[in-house]
Parts: C-alpha cells; structure tokens; sequence
C-alpha cells in the first residue's frame, strides 16, 4: 500500500485543478480512493463524527449479499447437473455456477461503471460509489441464462434513465438495479418470465434434444388450475418447502435462498444498514394480504389463491425485494411512519400481483417500483401531519 500511496501522490497533481489531465480528475479519483482512504478533511463547523460513510455502507451490503451471491453459484450448478442427469460435487457446482455468473457481473460492471465514470467526466464530479451495490443486486435477480447483451443494454438503460437523468446518485426515484430488470421484463420477456429460461445449460452442447423445461414454484402454483391445490401442484412438480427454504430451486441466480437472503438481512440490521421498519413492514403487508385471499378461495377460484403465508415468503423474489430492494435509502421513504405505509403497501401489493394477475406470477419488481413513486408523496404528508399536531399543541 505504500507503493501505492506514493504512486498516488505523485500522479495527483497532474489531475487536479490546474494539472495537465484535469478533465480526468473523476477516472483518477475512483481508483484513488479504492485503493486508498481520500485525504478530504472538513475545514469548518459544525462536525459530525460517524463511522458509517457512503463507501462503508456500500461495502456492508455488498457483504450482506455474499450468502446469496454462493448459495446462488451452488444452485446454478446444481440446476443444470440436475436437468443433465449428473451426478456433481458441491465443488463442481460452485465452479459452474461461477462461471455462468462472472460474465454477468463482467458486463454488468464494465457498461455500468463505464457509463458513471463518461458521465462524472461529463459533468465534472466525482464518481459515486452507488453502482457497486446496484450491479451485484441486478446480477442476482437475473436468471442464469440471460443473454449477455440484454444485460448490457438494460444496465446502460438502468444507470441513465433509472439514474442520472434525475442528477446521479442519491437524486434518483427509482431503485436503478430495478429499472434495469423492469426494461428486461417489457422489453425482452421471453428471456426473464416463462418456464424454459431458469436452468443454465446448452440443449445442443449437453445433447439434450427438446432443451429442458425447469418452470419456477411460483409459475406451478399460478398454473396449477383453477380450484385446485396450490400446495398439492408444488409438492408434485418436486419442490418441498425445505429445499425452497434453502434455496435449490430454479429462480433468479440470488433470489432462491430464504435462509441466505435471512443471513444478509441479520448483517444489515445488526450494522444499521437496513430499515427493520420496511422489512417488517413488507412481511406484515404480504401476509394480512395472503391470509385475505386464503378466505377467498374457493371451488373456481385460481391455485395460487389457496397458497399459505409462509409458501409465498420462499418462493419468487418476496424475500430478496423485502431486505435488499425495497430498503434502499434513496428511493425509499424516509420518515419512519413512512416507512411501515410504503412497506405494507409494497407487501400488499406484491401479493395482489402475485395472485389476481395472471400473466406475472411476480410482483415484486413492480410493487416496489410503483410505490418508488409514492414514497416522497408518503413522506411530505407524513412530515405535513406532525406540522399539523405541533402547532395544534402550541
């Protein structure tokens, strides 16, 4: 590090205000304060001391998403041992499922980055570190076998619309690594929705005739037919709530573990990362509405209708949107009453999508994007409220 740190302060100046490379100052500035801790000190007051700074944060979610991100490279693996008809080493299928994995994250991070750092030059400011986050969490609610170019062009979409056009990092109203999937979803949906895209193989290479069909627990339980058990057509199709729970499913390459998800949920709220508002918000809003459709279910009512609490938080994305998406601090709410309204909200909505929409066996993706919406409205009113009842005290 102190060959680094005299690199550093040498090359500096010639990128700084008045230097030969000024223009460049952001690119210098991004890999400086990666390797290094920035020299920036504040010169006047009030101080506030905090040990949680915009990098910090960054990085404690990027650790709160490694249970996801492993369990996620086994379960690629897993998937297409399994449609092959092999028998495989966890080793085997952690190497697989990294291998589907790194170009993702590649091209993720190459367009993305790239784009924050053309902008940053743009405009003259330094690069955010924002996109270290939204690239692993696009990464992950991407299923294995996404074209790689799809990737490319809704991250390029993601960054500039769902980003910059609102002033970059921190101004945005959208969760951009959403926005990114949502372009995806319209814009190429026979590569993100269906039955035929959750496996991670090659039907020519692996000689495999008629290709493989791994349909999601979600899309059984939707499809199982009206009047019928949504419960009976999971457990047939081979999914047990066990191996739901632990995440060896087919789903998007982060979103199938609970108990990974679970794990990255405790780091974010023992480190104060994560709201426990909104996620206990979400769950509390998607079981009332869960427990409201159990009631209404009946003889001609669809499958899905019949589905337990406990059945949709493990299945599809519910869980992974609760503790990762739907607490993101820029696009969520921020007072604290308007965090359990723009939680319960998302939750409700979820399942309403999940159930009463039969085209999207989903909903996550659009409940938190529609209520990224809302959530300033949420919090001028809220902040409105309390004006009221303190000057009606005074």
């Amino acid at each position: 590090m102190k060959f680094i740190k005299e690199l550093s302060d040498k090359l500096a100046p010639k990128f700084e205000k008045g230097g030969k490379y000024e223009r460049y100052y952001a690119l210098f500035e991004v890999v400086d304060t990666f390797f290094l801790t920035p020299a920036a000190r504040t010169s006047k007051g009030p101080h506030i001391r905090d040990k949680i700074d915009s990098k910090r944060f960054m990085i404690t979610v990027v650790i709160a998403l490694f249970p996801a991100i492993l369990v996620g490279m086994y379960n690629i693996g897993y998937q297409a041992a399994r449609a092959k008809g092999l028998t495989s080493t966890i080793l085997d299928n952690v190497i697989e499922g990294f291998l589907v994995m790194l170009p993702v994250i590649i091209v993720t991070y190459a367009v993305g980055l790239g784009i924050e750092v053309l902008i940053a030059l743009i405009r003259k400011h330094e690069v955010n570190e924002g996109f270290f986050v939204t690239g692993i969490l696009f990464v992950l609610v991407l299923p294995p076998t996404i074209p790689l170019w799809q990737v490319a062009v809704a991250v390029a979409f993601g960054v500039i619309i769902g980003k910059e056009v609102f002033g970059g990092t921190g101004m945005n109203i959208f969760n951009p690594a959403l926005t990114a999937r949502a372009f995806i979803f319209f814009a190429y949906p026979g590569k993100i929705s269906g039955d035929k895209v959750w496996t991670a193989i090659d039907a020519t290479k692996d000689k495999l005739i008629d290709g493989y069909s791994g349909a999601t627990p979600l899309l059984v339980a939707s499809s199982a037919g009206d009047g019928a058990s949504a419960v009976d057509a999971v457990t047939s199709a081979g999914f047990t709530l066990e191996n739901m729970f632990y995440g060896f499913i087919p789903g998007s390459m982060g979103e199938t573990s609970f108990i990974a998800i679970l794990l990255g949920a405790i780091i974010l709220l023992v480190t104060g990362i994560g709201s426990w508002r909104i996620m206990t918000a979400v769950t509390l809003g998607g079981i009332a509405t869960v427990f409201l459709m159990n009631l209404a279910a009946g003889p001609g009512s669809p499958s899905i209708f019949t589905l337990p609490p406990h059945y949709h938080l493990v299945m599809g994305g519910f869980a992974f949107g609760a503790v990762f998406m739907a607490t993101d601090p820029v696009s969520a709410s921020g007072t604290n009453t308007g965090k359990w309204i723009y939680g319960i909200l998302i939750g409700v909505l979820a399942i309403l999508i999940r159930t009463v929409n039969p085209a999207y066996p989903e909903g996550m993706m659009l409940a938190i994007l529609f209520m990224n919406v809302f959530a300033p409205f949420i919090d001028y009113y809220v902040v409105k409220a309390n004006m009221r009842r303190r000057l009606s005290r005074a």
